[in-house]
């Protein structure tokens, strides 16, 4: 049988690091690449076609959430497990809405790991019993499917940009990543803030916190 390919993406080279030496033990398991931002998984995904992904959702250079969203927009068939150290409903429940097959968080077992990949492997989807926990509507639901959350009303490149702003990248800078004008950037970013009813700098990026599109956090967010 062929090996079952993964993809670790991971801010943390420490972290991917042991995840990797870990499932190295595993047989019939593959690590064909690590990603330490959102860019470089997406460029990856396209040289190594992965039949899944782990990864976090705190990541720079286009956040978890914004990467796994444009993967699954093209990539339908790669399967997503996140591992994050995010404990929220608002974390929780957006991956969910981007139909994720599993979640776990960084203080969950290393058999809790394994037995997630064998339950996506397998067609299923895998929730931390540590969120569980945390969450008691999950523990009413039999599967990811049955737990909804209201789509965001952003398209796939204005979260894109968001991810970016959130960040603290010009509007040059992200002109530049993403092959585009500044004036185009600049019309996202007005568009962004009239989907959301948002006026100013810091509340687009308590939103993409919020969203879990960028790696940061409430505490280090810029005064307004």
């Amino acid at each position: 049988m062929d090996p079952y390919k993964i993809v670790l993406a991971d801010d943390h080279t420490i972290f991917r690091q042991a995840v990797r030496r870990l499932l190295a033990g595993v047989p019939g398991l593959k690590i064909v690449g690590e990603a330490a931002d959102g860019l470089e998984l997406l460029q990856l995904i396209q040289q190594t076609s992965p039949q899944l992904v782990i990864l976090d959702l705190s990541m720079p250079n286009y956040g978890g959430m914004a990467a796994v969203k444009e993967m699954k927009r093209i990539h339908r068939q790669i399967k997503v497990l996140i591992l994050s150290m995010h404990k929220t409903r608002a974390h929780f429940y957006r991956a969910i809405s981007l139909q994720v097959q599993g979640y776990l968080l960084k203080e969950d077992t290393h058999e809790e790991l394994i037995a997630a990949i064998k339950v996506i492997r397998g067609g299923g989807t895998y929730i931390s019993t540590l969120l569980a926990e945390r969450i008691p509507e999950i523990k009413a639901k039999k599967r990811l499917g049955d737990l909804a959350w209201q789509e965001d009303p952003l398209s796939d490149r204005e979260m894109q940009i968001l991810s970016f702003l959130a960040e603290g990248k010009t509007n040059q800078e992200i002109a530049d990543l993403l092959s585009l004008s500044i004036r185009t950037v600049q019309a996202h970013r007005y568009n962004i803030k009239a989907k959301l009813d948002l006026r100013k700098s810091i509340e687009l990026i308590k939103y993409a916190i919020d969203k879990g599109y960028t790696m940061m956090d409430s505490a280090e967010s810029p005064e307004a």
